[in-house]
């Protein structure tokens, strides 16, 4: 438990499933208040929302699309309404779909982009303008990917979205650093979340993920949860514009493991 956390209040964006949920209940075990959006699934946030509530916490579900400025505002104005300031922003809405890059419409390029990178750039500007305007010392949180260092072909929008989210959480962590502003990034690898529910269910593919990984199993979302809220707490305060790689080793080359190559 970090103590310091008791009582702040923190967004995150696509709370109501997978590692955006699996935040969401460990920061309301540090007693945090909290406010997520949600997109398509209302029930899932309903049940995000009954979990939180029934172990003692608080928290509140917004239909909200990060890709629109004003819904982004209306994530900021629910946390202020409610529970009176903001002190966390965590950027975790994200998507992807495989097309090989010859094949991809505009369409598709730009419904991944919109919400994996304007997503974040809309999030963390919202929250910026809060810190600022309010003089606090507050803490942006970026969920990147692996993706952001390994080339991943047929998923070309993902790894350039995830790219610029990369550079855009270095970019703006150096820019609002003296202002006691911090900004870093979480890189999952392959994780058990409900997007990859069915891969992992066949063998094969299963196989051939764990295959990538040194520690040769699938992380679980409370592992990156677990990131999550240490750099939200004060025992991260010297940690700006990083990102931690949550990945059992995919990002250390496995193919030249044992000296191979």
């Amino acid at each position: 438990m970090y103590q310091d956390l008791k009582g702040k209040v923190a967004v995150i964006t696509g709370g109501s499933k997978g590692i955006g949920q699996a935040i969401a209940l460990r920061l309301a075990k540090e007693d945090m208040n909290l406010v997520f959006n949600y997109n398509s699934d209302a029930k899932g946030a309903e049940r995000a929302v009954e979990k939180i509530r029934n172990n003692g916490g608080n928290a509140v579900a917004v239909h909200a699309d990060v890709s629109e400025e004003a819904d982004v505002k209306k994530l900021l104005d629910t946390a202020v309404t409610n529970f009176g300031q903001l002190d966390l922003w965590i950027n975790n809405a994200g998507m992807e779909n495989q097309v090989p890059t010859h094949k991809m419409s505009l369409a598709d390029w730009k419904k991944v982009l919109n919400v994996n990178l304007t997503g974040t750039f809309l999030g963390s500007k919202s929250a910026l303008n809060y810190f600022l305007d309010h003089k606090v010392k507050g803490n942006i949180i970026n969920m990147s990917s692996v993706h952001e260092q390994i080339p991943w072909p047929t998923f070309a929008h993902y790894a350039a979205s995830k790219g610029g989210s990369k550079l855009f959480t270095e970019t703006i962590a150096l820019e609002y650093a003296k202002r006691g502003i911090r900004v870093n990034a979480i890189a999952p690898g392959a994780i058990n979340t409900p997007i990859n529910a069915k891969k992992f269910k066949d063998p094969k593919q299963l196989k051939d993920t764990t295959d990538l990984i040194p520690m040769n199993r699938i992380g679980k979302p409370s592992e990156v949860a677990a990131a999550a809220a240490w750099l939200a707490s004060s025992e991260s305060s010297y940690v700006t514009g990083e990102t931690i790689f949550i990945d059992g080793g995919m990002t250390l080359y496995p193919s030249f493991e044992e000296g191979k190559g």
